[in-house]
């Protein structure tokens, strides 16, 4: 294992380097009260990657999903229910939804 920080990467860290390696101040904002953090950091339990998307940027990204009929669900389905609804679609002959992989 390396022994980079844990706040090089972390949302929550604001890190101020100067030009010599001694020249480093990092402070943590998850605590209610900032601190200052002495020490590499190899474990967080309040770490939070900021390489990776936040909620707030996955929902604008996420697809809406919508049905053809209305009142109809739209979106995933388990396995176990794919009898149940093959059969329902069978009975009123109306394309409600269409399978991605088939169940052997």
């Amino acid at each position: 294992m390396g022994n980079e920080s844990r706040c090089n990467t972390c949302a929550n860290a604001r890190i101020i380097e100067g030009y010599a390696e001694s020249e480093r101040l990092v402070f943590c904002d998850a605590m209610y009260s900032n601190m200052r953090v002495p020490f590499n950091v190899r474990q967080c339990s309040m770490y939070e990657d900021k390489r990776l998307p936040d909620f707030g940027q996955l929902q604008k990204i996420a697809w809406e999903i919508r049905s053809k009929n209305a009142g109809a669900a739209a979106g995933f389905v388990l396995g176990s229910d794919m009898d149940e609804l093959a059969d329902d679609e069978h009975e009123t002959e109306c394309p409600g939804f269409a399978p991605a992989a088939t169940k052997d």
